[in-house]
């Protein structure tokens, strides 16, 4: 008869529960790289920002040491700091000025109205070629509309005068259909017509490259299951296309309302003339005429300063408001 084998447990007994195995010891983590070992090790990479950093520093932020001048009376040869201190003084003169708040008062209308035709017109034009097939017709429109972006401004300005003269293209064919000529550039009621015209001619094409980018990220799961649910082509592009690049667009909506106020001042200042200030002159002509044709540096620069002040709130405000409302934002 064989002995029962000893295992140092009672007869009967109930095994108790195996331990946990003890938790596995993480890496000790990496020590964090300093500044100088990054700059070291990736130099060639910093090295590539150095000539954008030395232009934003040399024409963007030392010109503004000059806004002092806003509040220093300057005399062209003296001081460039200006030589006495006057406070608010050329602030008060431009607020009690009825040709500046004309002049604002245009910068308003043409900013809007470039911002309510000029930023849709991409959009429009990127979900339009989006739905194009042929690549030979979809490559040709977009050379096409391309082309605009690439001339200067003083060409696209002339291009403009030239179509829309009295003897132009556009009067002519005006005249086939028994219409007198009209006179485009020298009436003040056709001007903001025209800018914004011509602004749509030569900003829609290239500013549809960033949304025609933004749309190749849509994953097309998406428009399968909206096809599965019975969703025609308007319902996929307002349910799945826009908010796809939504992103994209508060962004670019973002930085165009913060150059609402500083818009288009080489345009404007080749496309108007004495006949059509009442509705063309805006703050930054009005600037231009005032400092470097009548010297006043020092009014000139108060009002610069008023409208950069502007513009910072613009760029602030809609920014915030844009990160509270959908969740984008610059910053």
């Amino acid at each position: 008869m064989t002995s029962p084998t000893v295992t140092g447990e009672a007869p009967g007994a109930t095994a108790a529960p195996a331990e946990p195995p003890p938790p596995k010891r993480r890496g000790t983590p990496k020590a964090r790289r300093t500044w100088r070992q990054a700059l070291r090790r990736d130099w060639q990479l910093y090295s590539l920002a150095v000539l954008p950093i030395a232009f934003f520093l040399v024409f963007r932020y030392l010109p503004m040491i000059g806004n002092v001048i806003a509040f220093r009376r300057f005399v062209p040869g003296g001081s460039v700091f200006g030589e006495e201190w006057v406070g608010l003084r050329y602030v008060h003169m431009f607020w009690n000025d009825p040709t500046f708040w004309q002049v604002f008062r245009n910068t308003l209308w043409l900013g809007g109205l470039t911002l309510v035709f000029c930023f849709p017109a991409p959009i429009v034009l990127a979900l339009l070629l989006n739905e194009v097939r042929r690549s030979a017709v979809k490559r040709f429109v977009q050379s096409v509309s391309y082309l605009p972006h690439f001339l200067s401004i003083v060409i696209v300005a002339g291009i403009t005068m030239q179509m829309l003269a009295t003897d132009g293209p556009v009067n002519h064919v005006l005249g086939w259909f028994g219409h007198d000529p009209i006179r485009f550039i020298q009436e003040p009621e056709w001007f903001r017509t025209v800018y914004v015209g011509s602004e749509i001619w030569q900003t829609a094409g290239w500013g549809t490259i960033l949304y025609l980018a933004a749309l190749t990220t849509i994953d097309e799961d998406l428009y399968e299951a909206a096809r599965i649910d019975g969703a025609n082509r308007w319902r996929q592009t307002w349910h799945v296309t826009l908010p796809g690049i939504r992103p994209t667009m508060i962004t670019l909506l973002i930085l165009n309302i913060g150059t609402f106020m500083a818009m288009g001042f080489e345009k404007v200042l080749l496309l108007y003339n004495p006949l059509t200030y009442q509705t063309s002159d805006v703050i930054s002509t009005y600037v231009y005429r005032t400092g470097v044709e009548s010297s006043s540096f020092s009014y000139a620069a108060a009002i610069g300063l008023f409208e950069s002040v502007i513009g910072l709130v613009l760029i602030t405000s809609s920014n915030f408001l844009s990160r509270r409302t959908v969740g984008t934002s610059l910053w």
